[in-house]
């Protein structure tokens, strides 16, 4: 075998975990200096060994099962966070899941501040996220609550000037319609709200969700 023959394959050897394969974009971002490196170094291998995809999404390194959300590991200021899409349905029994926000109504998450801590924790991960599978596995879904939220003054406009799009909109599922408008409304500055809902119109109008890739 040549050099170049073994250097090749030298390198599919390392983008492998058992059989399961890593994600280029996972591995550079994970090459960046990052306060929390070390700690999604470790995560990372933890995740490799279970039934979900790696992928990179939203910048972030995500994982899925057969096309679905299940976790993405979050790097924050204070702490690594991995964060459960329908972390709701999850029971819980160590409560130590945070809520991912004031209005989450599905997502929770997990944080880490060392890798002693995730260490110690490791088989309690891996049941939450044998657990996590399981959910997706089964089917279940996180029953949003039918209030509706009000929407800003910036997407009524555009709505008025764009029927089409309130069409789309409206055609969305409760869950998905809310997540936009938190989304949107979350703004602070009027200008950014209109800047948020013009990015999205195309995802809109294709009937997608603010999380759906």
């Amino acid at each position: 075998m040549s050099a170049k023959a073994k250097a090749k394959a030298k390198a599919k050897a390392k983008a492998k975990v058992g059989r399961f394969i890593m994600n280029t974009e996972v591995e550079k971002f994970l090459k960046k200096t990052n306060p929390w490196q070390d700690i999604m170094v470790e995560l990372r291998l933890i995740l490799l060994k279970t039934k979900l995809i790696e992928e990179f999404k939203w910048r972030l390194p995500c994982y899925s099962y057969k096309g679905n959300n299940v976790v993405i590991i979050q790097p924050f200021k204070a702490c690594l966070g991995l964060m459960f899409f329908k972390g709701t349905l999850l029971k819980d029994p160590q409560k130590i899941l945070v809520e991912n926000g004031p209005n989450s109504q599905a997502s929770r998450r997990l944080e880490f501040r060392s890798v002693e801590e995730l260490t110690q924790h490791a088989s309690v991960i891996k049941s939450y996220i044998k657990e996590a599978i399981a959910i997706e596995e089964s089917g279940q879904k996180i029953e949003f609550k039918k209030k509706p939220e009000s929407l800003p003054e910036e997407l009524k406009d555009i709505f008025t000037k764009n029927p089409k799009l309130k069409t789309a909109f409206n055609s969305l599922t409760p869950g998905r319609q809310r997540a936009y408008i938190l989304h949107f409304s979350s703004a602070k500055q009027a200008s950014t709200r209109v800047s948020r809902i013009k990015k999205y119109i195309p995802q809109i109008l294709k009937g997608k969700g603010l999380s759906d890739g």
